[in-house]
C-alpha cells in the first residue's frame, strides 16, 4: 500500500510492487504503438505488386507524418488540459480500426490495385498518424515521471513492433508463397494477427496498467506535484484526487514549454537528428534504391527485418549502464557522427555486394534504438511530474519532426534514377 503524509504527498512505499508486470505492459503498449505503422511498412511488397507506379512506402510515409506531426503539436501546446487516459485509449482504438479497416477494404476489394483502393489505404495510413501522435506523445509523458525502466521497455516495445511484424511476415511469405494468391493471403493472415494486438493494448491500458501499485504510487505522486493529466486513470483505478495546497503551488511553480525547451534543446536536436538520418534510409531507399541481389523478392524483405531486430536488441544496451552515453555532448557527437552513413549507403548500393548492405543496415538499427534510449532516459531527469510530462511531449514533438524530414529527404536519392 502507499501511504500519504500530511502535506497530501505519497510516501515512497517499502516495496514498489508490480514493477516486474508494469514493464512488460510497458513494452505491450510500446509495441502496440507502432505495430500497425510497422504492418504497413512490412506488407510494402504487397502494396508494390498492387501499386507499382506509386511508391508505397514512400508516399504512405508522406501521407502519415503531416498528421502524425500536426496532431503533436497540438497535444504537446495543450498537454497540461488533455486527460491522458482519454487520449490513449482513443489512440489505441483508432490503431485497432484502422488495421481492421485495411483488412476489410483488402477482402471487400478482393485484393484489386487501383486509385480508389490506394486512396482508401491513404485514409487508414493518415488515421496512424493521428493515433501514433495521440499514443506516442501520451505515453511518452505519462512514462516520463516513472522510473527509466518503463520508457526504456516501452522502446524496446516499439522496436519489437518492428521486428515481430518483419518475422511475422517471413513466416506467412513462407507459408503462402507457392500457393495460389500467396503474397495476398500472407498479408491478410498478418493484418488479422496485428488487428488482435491492436485491440489487446487496448485492454492492457484500460483494465491492467494503471491498476499496479507501482504505477497508482507514481501517478498520485504526481498529482501531489500539481499533475492533473493523471486524476482520470487514478479514478479508474479507485483513488479520487482533491487538489491540495501543496499542489496548487507546485503548478504555479511549473517551468513553461519555452522554458524546458530551452533547457534541453540539446537534447530535442539529437532526436531530430537520429531520425532525420534513419528515415532517409528507411525504408523507402531500402526497397527501391538497392537493386537486384540474389535473394531476390526476399532481399528488402530480409533488409527491414534485420534493421529491426538490430534496432530492437540496441534498446537493451543502455541498461547496461558501463555503455550507456550520458554526456549530452557525447549524444550530440553521436548523432552527428550518423550522417556519414549517407555516403555510406550510396557508394554500398553502388558497388558493394548484399553482405555489406546488410551490415550497414544492422549499423543504422543498431544505433538507431541505442541513442534513442540514451536520449529519452536521461532527459527527464531532476524535474517535477509536470514538467516531465511536458518535456516528454516535447521530445516526441522532435522525434516526429525527425521522421517528417527524413522521410521528405528520401526522395532524393531517386533524383537522377529516372524513378520519378
Amino acid at each position: 500500500m502507499t501511504s500519504v503524509d500530511s502535506s497530501g504527498v505519497p510516501s515512497t512505499p517499502t516495496r514498489l510492487e508490480g514493477k516486474g508486470k508494469a514493464t512488460l505492459v510497458c513494452w505491450f503498449l510500446g509495441l502496440g504503438s507502432l505495430m500497425a505503422w510497422n504492418s504497413i511498412m512490412t506488407i510494402a511488397d504487397y502494396y508494390y505488386a498492387l501499386f507499382p507506379l506509386y511508391h508505397p512506402s514512400r508516399v504512405l510515409t508522406l501521407i502519415y507524418q503531416p498528421f502524425a506531426v500536426g496532431t503533436m503539436l497540438i497535444l504537446a501546446y495543450n498537454e497540461a488540459k488533455i486527460n491522458t487516459r482519454i487520449r490513449n485509449i482513443f489512440g489505441y482504438i483508432l490503431f485497432s480500426l484502422g488495421t481492421l479497416g485495411l483488412l476489410v477494404l483488402d477482402l471487400a476489394t478482393g485484393g484489386k490495385g487501383g486509385i480508389g483502393n490506394y486512396i482508401g489505404i491513404c485514409v487508414f495510413v493518415a488515421a496512424f498518424g493521428v493515433a501514433d501522435a495521440h499514443v506516442q506523445g501520451g505515453l511518452v509523458g505519462d512514462l516520463s515521471f516513472m522510473c527509466p525502466e518503463f520508457i526504456q521497455s516501452m522502446f524496446a516495445g516499439l522496436a519489437a513492433s518492428g521486428a515481430l511484424t518483419s518475422g511475422l511476415r517471413v513466416v506467412t511469405k513462407a507459408i503462402f508463397d507457392k500457393s495460389d494468391h500467396g503474397l495476398r493471403k500472407g498479408v491478410v493472415l498478418f493484418l488479422a494477427i496485428s488487428t488482435a494486438l491492436e485491440f489487446l493494448c487496448i485492454f492492457l491500458y484500460a483494465y491492467v496498467f494503471g491498476k499496479l501499485p507501482i504505477v497508482k504510487y507514481y501517478r498520485a505522486k504526481a498529482a501531489s506535484e500539481g499533475s492533473t493529466t493523471v486524476s482520470s486513470d487514478l479514478a479508474a483505478a479507485g483513488i479520487l484526487t482533491t487538489e491540495s495546497k501543496s499542489a496548487v503551488d507546485a503548478k504555479d511553480e511549473r517551468l513553461s514549454n519555452k522554458q524546458l525547451l530551452s533547457q534541453n534543446a540539446d537534447y530535442a536536436l539529437d532526436l531530430y537528428l537520429i531520425y532525420v538520418l534513419t528515415l532517409s534510409i528507411f525504408p523507402g531507399f531500402l526497397y527501391e534504391n538497392t537493386g537486384s541481389h540474389h535473394l531476390g523478392s526476399w532481399y528488402s524483405i530480409v533488409l527491414i527485418a534485420v534493421y529491426n531486430v538490430w534496432d530492437l536488441i540496441s534498446r537493451y544496451i543502455p541498461l547496461i549502464e558501463r555503455v550507456k552515453i550520458v554526456s549530452r555532448k557525447g549524444l550530440v557527437i553521436a548523432c552527428l557522427s550518423r550522417f556519414l552513413l549517407v555516403p555510406a549507403f550510396y557508394f554500398t548500393a553502388k558497388y558493394a555486394d548484399q553482405g555489406w548492405m546488410i551490415f550497414l543496415v544492422s549499423f543504422l538499427g543498431l544505433t538507431n534504438g541505442y541513442l534513442t534510449v540514451c536520449v529519452l532516459t536521461a532527459a527527464p531527469k531532476g524535474y517535477k511530474a509536470p514538467e516531465q510530462n511536458a518535456l516528454g511531449n516535447l521530445m516526441v514533438v522532435f522525434l516526429l519532426g525527425g521522421i517528417f524530414s527524413g522521410v521528405a529527404l528520401d526522395w532524393l536519392w531517386l533524383i537522377g534514377n529516372g524513378k520519378f
